[in-house]
């Protein structure tokens, strides 16, 4: 439902996306990671018919993005990062206002408005100025703008920005049955956290390219290894490590806790828990260490840097 295919974008001398291509279906999230400068709001502004890209190609539910921009604008619900909200009106006027330009009725905009008010715990403060709302209820506002319409795609940037915990849980709960309601969506997000709980696949955008892409567990194995396991004895090894490495590959040993990787843990750790017992050892525990996304997105992205400085 989202396709874009060597999207490149020039301001004057300077290259903010280069030959990005990337696709999502239907029914899945991408989270579009990056640091600041990176591309991810260029590439969403192209995405979104905003954005006149200067090479490349980009389809929303098969509509071209350049050819075909006012379809494209009545297709998507955006989400920006500055969503501009015009602080005189009430919640409901705004709605209103945004509705009849999608060619919704009154009675349908106010319907659809107030059960999304209701669903982000925002009940009776439709008809407030949205200049007396809150960061994070001016947020959720910017967010039903963009489901008014019942999008099939959605392009959202930094959705939770400035909510507190409570606000930005339901925020996340509506964006997993949005999806599972066969929405295609993008989402731009620093929040390393929500990307791994949301996203079906992740891509990490670094100077206008993408350079990482896969699942949040797959870009774990592909950048960060085999995964890493750990055993606490109750008692410190005492010499018998040749038995122990002839069995796993053992990364560290400190005190009583050892780290290992090991190619079929499932098969592995049993022989090992029966190693361990026959040499005299309590188990205490064995688990397998926690890898963030953090870990991976540091990787590539640190990587990236030492890499380009040392070009």
């Amino acid at each position: 439902m989202i396709e874009a295919e060597g999207l490149t974008k020039l301001f004057d001398d300077f290259t903010a996306v280069r030959d990005l291509s990337l696709f999502v279906r239907q029914g899945e999230l991408l989270a579009l990671l990056g640091p600041n400068g990176a591309g991810k709001t260029t590439t969403v502004r192209m995405l979104s018919a905003i954005l006149r890209p200067t090479q490349g190609t980009g389809r929303i539910n098969g509509h071209d993005i350049v050819r075909e921009a006012d379809q494209v604008r009545r297709l998507i619900g955006l989400l920006t990062e500055q969503p501009g909200l015009y602080t005189r009106s009430s919640g409901l006027e705004y709605m209103i206002f945004f509705g009849r330009l999608y060619g919704m009725s009154d009675d349908e905009i106010r319907q659809r408005s107030l059960a999304l008010f209701e669903r982000f715990a925002m009940p009776n403060t439709a008809h407030r100025r949205l200049g007396e709302y809150s960061k994070g209820m001016r947020q959720k506002v910017s967010l039903i703008r963009a489901m008014l319409h019942d999008p099939a795609v959605l392009l959202l940037d930094e959705p939770t920005s400035a909510m507190d915990p409570h606000s930005a849980k339901l925020v996340r709960n509506a964006i997993m049955e949005l999806r599972d309601d066969k929405r295609a969506i993008i989402l731009c997000t620093h929040n390393l956290n929500e990307a791994e709980i949301l996203a079906d696949r992740i891509a990490i955008i670094n100077h206008g390219r993408i350079v990482a892409e896969g699942s949040p567990a797959g870009l774990k194995e592909q950048l960060l290894g085999r995964p890493q396991l750990e055993v606490q004895l109750d008692r410190p090894l005492n010499g018998q490590m040749r038995e122990l490495e002839a069995l796993v590959s053992v990364e560290s040993v400190r005190g009583h806790v050892i780290r290992y990787r090991a190619d079929d843990p499932q098969v592995t750790n049993p022989q090992l828990v029966r190693l361990l017992s026959g040499l005299g050892f309590g188990i205490v525990s064995l688990y397998e260490v926690t890898r963030s996304l953090e870990d991976v997105y540091l990787s590539v992205v640190t990587g990236e840097i030492t890499r380009e400085h040392n070009l």
